[in-house]
């Protein structure tokens, strides 16, 4: 290789294709076509200066290497363009030895990938803009939505979950979403805002109402209650009143959960009580009638047989004292009394039915129509007699048949009453 200052060979060994170490430790670079001195290295031998600026160059090329990287992989544009202005700098002059006109050119050649990122970037952002307006425009929506309800159909703790649910989502749109436009991000949250105020509202109206309802409510259960114990050990149809305080109580609303267990647990108490008393008082009462019932069933055992009579004074006679023993037997049991009241009065039935057939027949005014209608219907029949052997004579056929209907209707009647 021969030196542009002196036009002689140099070593070899001192002198590659960009750069060379002269007698003195210079070092020289071959840079756009000219030989620039990029430092001296006097103390080492002519090959270690030469190998300290080459590797000079080498981190120069890695550090290119690097970007070229970072610009392929999506490295944010404005970092990439720093870094290419930087290094654009720093290999205007580098004390290095090597090609450094390709390293310039390669980091020219990430200007245009720059400007490509940055298009790209931007367009990504505009992306990630809308996406972000989406969700946050769905929030709102969403929340409106449960503002807008009637509160009175509303589920306030599946409701207030919700809310919860809405405003994390807000909060994780907010952390992890791109940025909106100050104005448009603050007009949204406005609306949220005002949207969770409102159910907030109209929460804390709903339960003040309630806690107002319940509140009556649990004053007139009480009310109910205190009723009802009081009940205990009264005269009369106790049970009869502790129903008319189970219908008050259903009318009085709910006074919640807790409050209406409570309350009715002593009002069912209460009640529990006055079906055992009475249960106590027909224990006593069925022991006692027991007696009575045996003494009624042997009566109706004497009493059943003249449902066969025929004889009305008679039946009449017996029935009259078997009555009579029967009112001084005295009650029976309640679930009894049916039974047996239902087999006396048939027996009964059959005695009064005995009489009014006897005054039917015995009754003088009724037995003197009776004769007088006899009478009558015999003379039609022995005029209706005459008139069908009339017909049959003179062989008329309907005559006939109308003097044979109107005799037998006659002889049914005449027998009626005979």
């Amino acid at each position: 290789m021969t030196t542009p200052e002196t036009g002689q060979a140099a070593d070899s060994a001192t002198t590659t294709q960009w750069g060379r170490v002269d007698e003195h430790g210079v070092v020289f670079v071959i840079d756009r076509d000219e030989e620039r001195q990029v430092g001296e290295f006097p103390d080492a031998t002519p090959e270690e200066a030469l190998a300290y600026y080459r590797r000079k160059y080498s981190d120069l090329a890695s550090q290119v290497s690097l970007l070229e990287q970072r610009a392929r992989h999506g490295a944010p544009p404005a970092d990439v363009a720093r870094t290419v202005a930087k290094l654009g700098a720093t290999l205007e002059s580098p004390s290095a030895v090597g090609d450094l006109q390709s390293l310039r050119d390669r980091v020219a050649a990430l200007t245009g990938t720059v400007e490509d990122l940055t298009a790209q970037r931007s367009e990504e952002h505009r992306a990630q803009v809308e996406t972000a307006r989406v969700e946050r425009v769905s929030i709102v929506e969403e929340i409106e939505v449960l503002a807008a309800r009637d509160p009175a159909t509303v589920q306030w703790k599946a409701t207030g979950q919700a809310v919860d649910a809405l405003f994390t989502r807000w909060q994780e749109a907010q952390k992890t979403g791109a940025r909106l436009p100050k104005g448009e991000a603050n007009d949204l949250w406005k609306r949220f805002r005002d949207a969770r105020s409102k159910i907030d509202g109209q929460r804390r109206a709903y339960f003040a109402e309630l806690d107002s309802v319940q509140g009556a409510a649990k004053q007139q259960k009480e009310q109910i209650v205190q009723r009802a114990e009081a009940l205990a050990g009264s005269q009369g149809d106790a049970i009869g009143v502790y129903r008319g305080l189970m219908d008050d109580w259903k009318r009085a609303g709910r006074a919640g959960k807790k409050v209406d267990d409570a309350l009715w647990a002593r009002f069912r108490a209460a009640g529990d009580a006055l079906y055992a008393a009475k249960a106590e008082v027909q224990a006593a009462q069925d022991q006692e009638f027991g007696g009575n019932l045996q003494a009624k069933l042997a009566l109706l055992e004497e009493a059943e047989p003249l449902l066969q009579a025929t004889d009305a004074q008679s039946a009449r006679s017996r029935l009259t004292g078997i009555q009579r023993r029967w009112d001084d037997a005295g009650k029976v049991q309640r679930d009894q009394v049916r039974h047996v009241e239902d087999r006396i009065r048939k027996v009964e039935q059959h005695v009064a039915s005995l009489e009014q057939e006897h005054w039917r027949r015995t009754n003088p005014e009724t037995k003197a129509r009776s004769q007088g209608l006899a009478a009558q219907l015999e003379s039609a029949i022995g005029k209706l007699e005459r008139e069908l052997a009339d017909a049959q004579e003179a062989g008329d056929r309907k005559r006939v048949k109308d003097a044979e209907d109107a005799l037998n209707a006659r002889r049914i009647w005449l027998d009626a009453i005979g």
